[in-house]
């Protein structure tokens, strides 16, 4: 009983009050020869997480925004930033909009962590920081994404300690539903899209369960139909999926998990398909079948390149989905460092960051009209980010001080 207690009391802190608003970066794994496995979602649910809750609600049908093709919901590209001030939404949140703003770019993307809001117990929310945020933006002549995931401790309560992790699916599916469809009730007209979790493809954003692409739809249809009974003109864009070659159990490749996706029936739950795209060491209009080469020395793998989307566009194609645009949830390219070992192989200068950038939009808007909707670009930091703890640091445009990096100059005069 006590060491049940203890594990409680320690799982209470790390997921109310410790970087909960952080983001999950994009996972960077080292370069690698290993191949992308045959599509599938065979997996099953693991016997430890009881089968999600499946009941079909009535769902209004999505409006696209007026004046674009049907399906489209965003300009072609249309720009945006992750901001990341969960806990300085009164001090630093305001300097952020407005940096934003002159930047020129119209969207910002926050984090908005369930464990957050609704952490005490379900149906007891605190809806400061979500209020101030929502606030914020609207006054700033924003448009604001966010995105969804951290399931509070009340959650998986039924779950043994040990069983326990930092983000994981709730035991009853439902339970996201109920909480996606509250929020999107509060903030009806105020927040106009919503990224439904983040990298479910990876183990360890997954519970450290085996990614399975047939729960993650199951997930993702529960809170697409709360959001849109809510309000049905809200996006909903699925979660951005890591461009990887790891396989189960560790990870599912990213192409194969967005098949499995389609196999389970996702389309029809999801009005923009989420994606990450980070450029690791390679400019932005590098080609994955030059990154395939391992004498290039860009990865040795088609995910270690930005275009590494125009792949998983193709799978979009080839299951009658071509009509919906894609959005970049996390792009960028990080800035060299010796701090985290882990991500030095793909570091770049602050110049090439710069360049890489604007490059990405450049493609984009060359290549990609008008499927692309949004891109995000990483990170306006975290005031309390430190270049030796968070690699999130590294990525970033603007410092946790307010100084800009090159790349937001860049960004800042770049044609739109």
């Amino acid at each position: 009983m006590m060491r049940r207690l203890a594990c409680l009391l320690f799982l209470l802190v790390m997921m109310g009050c410790t970087q909960s608003s952080e983001p999950t970066v994009i996972p960077l794994p080292q370069p690698t020869a290993t191949k992308t496995a045959k599509a599938t979602s065979s997996a099953l649910i693991p016997p430890t997480l009881p089968p999600p809750n499946l009941t079909v609600n009535s769902t209004p049908v999505p409006s696209p925004t007026p004046g674009l093709p049907a399906g489209h919901f965003f300009q072609s590209p249309a720009y945006g930033v992750h901001l990341s001030q969960w806990w300085h939404v009164d001090d630093v949140l305001p300097r952020d909009l407005d940096m934003t703003h002159q930047m020129g770019f119209g969207w910002v993307k926050h984090n908005f962590p369930w464990r957050d809001i609704e952490g005490h117990a379900k149906g007891e929310y605190d809806w400061y920081r979500t209020d101030r945020i929502v606030e914020q933006v609207n006054e700033a002549g924003l448009k604001l994404l966010v995105r969804l995931d951290h399931q509070p401790l009340w959650s998986v309560r039924a779950l043994p300690d040990e069983l326990i992790r930092a983000n994981q699916p709730p035991v009853d599916y439902q339970d996201f539903g109920d909480f996606c469809q509250t929020l999107a009730a509060r903030y009806k007209g105020r927040i106009q899209a919503y990224q439904v979790w983040n990298e479910p493809n990876l183990s360890r954003e997954w519970g450290d369960q085996p990614p399975n692409p047939a729960e993650y739809t199951a997930l993702l249809k529960l809170c697409y139909e709360g959001i849109k009974a809510a309000d049905p003109a809200a996006i909903v864009i699925s979660a951005g999926l890591a461009p990887t070659g790891t396989q189960p159990p560790d990870a599912m490749p990213d192409a194969d998990f967005l098949q499995g996706m389609y196999d389970a029936g996702a389309a029809d739950y999801f009005d923009v398909l989420g994606l990450n795209a980070p450029g690791y060491k390679a400019p932005p209009e590098t080609s994955p079948d030059e990154a395939e080469i391992e004498d290039n020395g860009w990865g040795n793998g088609r995910w270690f390149v930005f275009r590494h989307v125009e792949d998983m566009r193709a799978i979009m194609e080839a299951n009658g989905d071509a009509a919906k645009q894609v959005a970049l949830l996390e792009m960028g390219w990080m800035v060299r460092q010796e701090f985290h070992p882990t991500y030095t192989w793909h570091g770049v200068t602050e110049a090439e960051q710069a360049d890489y950038l604007v490059g990405a939009y450049q493609w984009a808007q060359q290549h990609w009209q008008p499927w692309i909707g949004l891109m995000t670009t990483i990170y306006v930091a975290d005031a309390d980010w430190q270049p030796e703890q968070h690699e999130q640091y590294w990525w970033s445009i603007i410092l946790p001080d307010g100084t800009p990096r090159p790349a937001y100059a860049a960004l800042r005069l770049m044609e739109k």
